[in-house]
């Protein structure tokens, strides 16, 4: 699996920047060749996107999420992807979020791309139309403030601030997730 790492300082409250992160169905309107996200529940999305010219769906799963700190995710289905995205305050009105994915490329194309930069570019362009559009608007679209860790599911706000970026899980050679 390839990975990728990037960081961006957005000009909000954390709480604002998390809250409108949680809105996953509001993805393609940053995230470029992002055509639907599909919340399911809880923890299950399904992905719709062109990526490399080709139409690609996927489903993913959440496997941990914390107000106002992370929320990490496997696929499923589909193209095999994992990461985990933090968010840390920098004072009460910027927020250091910090995206770490893990993919894999399906074929020649895709690996000749990722070799080149383009997919590292994209996610940077990603983060950046992330940050317009919330720095653009008075209030975020919407908030879920729910945990999750693993299978347990608490539609509460208890989680104590300050959690350091640690690494998404990584799949065995089975196509599992480590979870």
């Amino acid at each position: 699996m390839e990975s990728i790492q990037k960081s961006i300082e957005i000009e909000a409250p954390i709480s604002k920047v998390y809250n409108q992160w949680t809105q996953f169905e509001e993805f393609p309107h940053f995230m470029e060749g992002v055509e639907r996200v599909q919340q399911m529940d809880d923890k299950h999305l399904h992905w719709v996107a062109e990526i490399g010219g080709k139409h690609k769906e996927w489903d993913a799963e959440i496997v941990d999420q914390q107000p106002d700190r992370r929320i990490s995710w496997r696929s499923t289905s589909g193209t095999r992807n994992a990461g985990v995205v933090c968010f840390e305050p920098r004072d009460e009105n910027h927020t250091l979020v910090t995206l770490e994915m893990y993919y894999e490329p399906d074929n020649v194309l895709e690996k000749a791309g990722d070799a080149l930069g383009i997919f590292s570019r994209r996610v940077e362009g990603d983060l950046e139309r992330f940050r317009q559009f919330i720095q653009e608007r008075r209030t975020e679209t919407g908030a879920w403030r729910g945990e999750i860790r693993g299978r347990e599911v608490k539609r509460s706000d208890s989680t104590p601030k300050g959690a350091n970026l640690q690494s998404a899980p990584e799949y065995d050679n089975s196509g599992k997730s480590g979870l």
